[in-house]
């Protein structure tokens, strides 16, 4: 469900550029953004660090768009973001007591240490690409195409990659014990 909520402004952003264009998106993002923060804090009395981080650089880079009326700075926003995450996922393997990806799947799922690295890794990896992907997507393709990636390219890879985790981790995934009280 997070996975859904986390894409709320984003589909907004896209619902919006293709009726009005880049600049009233941007806006409906900003806008969207507040709202997914706000509604999390009111549900929860705590704030999502993720969706914060996401809401401040989508405030700063959406708004300088908005008012230099330069669409590259929200174009930008995406690889911002995957490349933070990227890097607090790679920072977290020598900061702290477990890397970050386990902090936040470690209560779902019960991994060895070498395989909850490995998963980090490859989520640094994985954020660091897709921040790459957006940048040729910008710089090599108008701005239709740029907004149909940051919809369906990049949900889709997200998509496929957390499938190809989902594939690697049924290996690795150790059973709970199991308590014989007899």
């Amino acid at each position: 469900m997070k996975f859904l909520t986390d894409f709320f402004p984003i589909i907004l952003f896209f619902i919006a550029y293709k009726w009005q264009g880049i600049y009233l998106a941007t806006s409906v993002a900003i806008a969207a953004s507040f709202v997914q923060v706000g509604l999390f804090w009111l549900k929860h009395r705590r704030f999502d660090n993720s969706q914060l981080l996401t809401f401040f650089i989508i405030l700063i880079f959406g708004g300088a768009t908005l008012y230099l009326q330069d669409e590259t700075f929200i174009k930008w926003k995406p690889t911002i973001i995957n490349w933070l995450f990227a890097l607090a996922c790679l920072l977290s393997q020598f900061i702290g007591k477990k890397p970050l990806i386990k902090r936040m799947m470690s209560g779902s799922l019960k991994l060895a240490d070498t395989i909850w690295t490995k998963l980090n890794t490859l989520w640094a990896a994985f954020f660091c690409l897709q921040g790459a992907l957006n940048l040729y997507v910008i710089y090599n393709f108008d701005t239709d195409t740029w907004v149909n990636f940051k919809l369906f390219g990049m949900l889709g890879l997200t998509i496929l990659f957390i499938i190809a985790q989902g594939l690697y981790l049924m290996k690795h995934i150790e059973e709970p014990e199991q308590h014989n009280d007899h």
